[in-house]
């Protein structure tokens, strides 16, 4: 093939692709346009934004407020995190209830709970969803002042508040 050709069919086909590209991008936003549910195209992707009960209740918590409950011994922190990552660190006097090991754990740590009392969860990382599961969890359960302290274990380290960690 000549060329001039190759290059003519080339351009031809980049033209197809983003005719078909633009074609699929109006019609996608057509159809999320009518639907009842459709998905917002400017959203706040943030946890602790989107941290809420099915009634609509914020659960996220500010760090300075955690910290205020922490220092007036006021709230009950629990570690949803594995138990080899709990032993490596955790936010001091917090107790550990692993997310992905809850049946285990559950009836010995659920004895230390007062219903009443204000209770913590945390794991680590932005995106860990292990709190909010267990977060919700303790909700549907009965317990009724819970938060969410969102990249707790990050979070509470980089603010040199009190830990355990092996060496201490």
């Amino acid at each position: 093939m000549a060329p001039t050709l190759v290059r003519h069919h080339i351009g031809n086909t980049v033209r197809q692709i983003i005719f078909i590209i633009l074609i699929s991008v109006v019609l996608g936003a057509a159809v999320n346009f009518i639907r009842p549910d459709s998905i917002p195209f400017v959203e706040t992707w943030s946890m602790a934004d989107n941290l809420v009960t099915e009634d609509g209740e914020a659960l996220a918590i500010p760090l300075e407020d955690a910290a205020a409950l922490f220092a007036d011994n006021a709230a009950i922190f629990l570690d949803a995190r594995t138990p080899a990552e709990y032993e490596k660190g955790h936010i001091q006097g917090a107790v550990n209830l692993p997310w992905h090991e809850v049946d285990n754990y559950f009836e010995t740590v659920i004895m230390t709970l007062d219903p009443e009392a204000m209770i913590i969860t945390y794991c680590d990382g932005e995106a860990c969803s292990l709190s909010h599961d267990l977060a919700l969890f303790l909700k549907d359960l009965g317990f009724t002042r819970i938060k969410v302290l969102v990249n707790g274990w990050t979070l509470w380290k980089g603010h040199d508040l009190p830990v355990t960690t092996p060496s201490s």
